[in-house]
């Protein structure tokens, strides 16, 4: 080994949804967005100028600031923006999780939470789901130097209310709560409301999934003045010019069409209430969906094997060699189209055992 080695940072990678380079597969393993962006996007990304691209981008963002705190009624020194919600997530992790004590996050989460703690060197301690896969609450009462969970939760689908978030945040005054709400705008009520009651409460958000975004790379964090101006030391100590502008005006853009934004989430809403009577049909179950994906294991075919028979067909849907969920797929809600295609093969596949 060479000498140098011995200093180089070992980790131990997220690994994201498989991206295949052709376009001939059914794409139902990313949880992107199906529909393309509001009309408005192309135009502004379309505007963006020879000079704008040629200087820095605007370190602060404030176009897509002012943008949001508009569009979600809080002070402009109440956000923070950043390159996709793993950005702001990294960030935020970076700037808070600083404690000898461990910070906690549910067993069954965003894979990522772990890597970056892992990392960072951060430690921590993973809370185990219920068998319902839900959180427990009392698992979050005990000392720690943070707590993290996604809201509703990825890749379960559940929902926790927020009188159930705010029970959390409530009982952890000394401690930052993150509460990451990907996937939010496909149903339920947000913890926003809470941002101006707690002090400590800090909720991640993303233009990836109901803004069909993802290739933008736009994430934002909404939480009281003093979180976000630590959150904004951190990045400027780090990269001051985090934002490219045709995501800053792509974003801003998105946010002025709330009737193609309202139109869209209904009609992945609805594809996803149908998939879930379909799928049952074809002997699937699984926890109620509150996301744009469904999390189901079949009553006799093991989930690795529909993974790999959808596969051969050219459908990519999500699996996770991991315990308590190896017999479960996540499935990406997509077009209705889309959804056919993985009905008629799964039909197939299950008619071969």
């Amino acid at each position: 080994m060479n000498e140098w080695m011995k200093n180089v940072r070992k980790t131990e990678p997220y690994v994201p949804g498989e991206q295949p380079q052709v376009t001939t597969v059914t794409k139902l393993n990313t949880n992107e967005n199906p529909y393309p962006p509001a009309p408005g996007v192309r135009e502004a990304i379309a505007a963006v100028s020879d000079e704008s691209l040629r200087r820095y981008p605007d370190p602060d963002c404030r176009e897509l600031i002012r943008a949001l705190a508009e569009y979600y009624q809080v002070e402009e020194n109440q956000v923070f923006v950043g390159v996709g919600s793993d950005d702001v997530l990294g960030m935020a992790f970076m700037t808070f999780f600083n404690s000898e004590k461990p910070v906690l996050f549910p067993d069954i989460s965003y894979a990522f939470y772990e890597v970056w703690a892992d990392m960072l060197q951060i430690p921590f301690q993973k809370q185990p789901l219920d068998e319902t896969f839900h959180l427990r609450k009392e698992d979050y009462y005990k000392e720690n130097g943070g707590i993290v969970f996604p809201n509703p939760n990825a890749p379960t689908a559940i929902l926790e209310s927020p009188s159930f978030v705010e029970d959390i945040v409530s009982r952890n005054p000394a401690s930052v709560v993150i509460v990451d709400e990907a996937y939010i705008d496909f149903g339920g009520e947000s913890s926003l409301g809470l941002i101006s009651k707690y002090d400590n409460l800090l909720i991640t958000r993303t233009f990836s999934k109901s803004r069909s975004l993802a290739g933008m790379r736009i994430g934002f964090a909404i939480g009281q003045p003093a979180l976000i101006a630590a959150m904004q030391s951190v990045r400027n100590s780090y990269n001051s010019y985090t934002m490219n502008q045709t995501a800053l005006s792509a974003g801003t853009a998105s946010l002025k069409d709330e009737d193609w934004f309202r139109d869209h989430i209904a009609r992945i809403q609805n594809t996803r209430e149908e998939a879930v009577r379909r799928l049952a049909e074809l002997g699937f179950s699984g926890p109620v969906s509150s996301a744009n994906f469904l999390f189901v294991t079949h009553e006799r075919v093991p989930a690795r094997e529909i993974f790999e028979a959808l596969r051969r067909e050219h459908i990519y849907v999500r699996y996770f060699s991991k315990p308590r969920i190896d017999n479960f797929l996540r499935i990406t809600v997509g077009t209705p189209e889309e959804m056919e295609r993985l009905y008629t093969a799964l039909k197939g596949i299950l008619q071969t055992y």
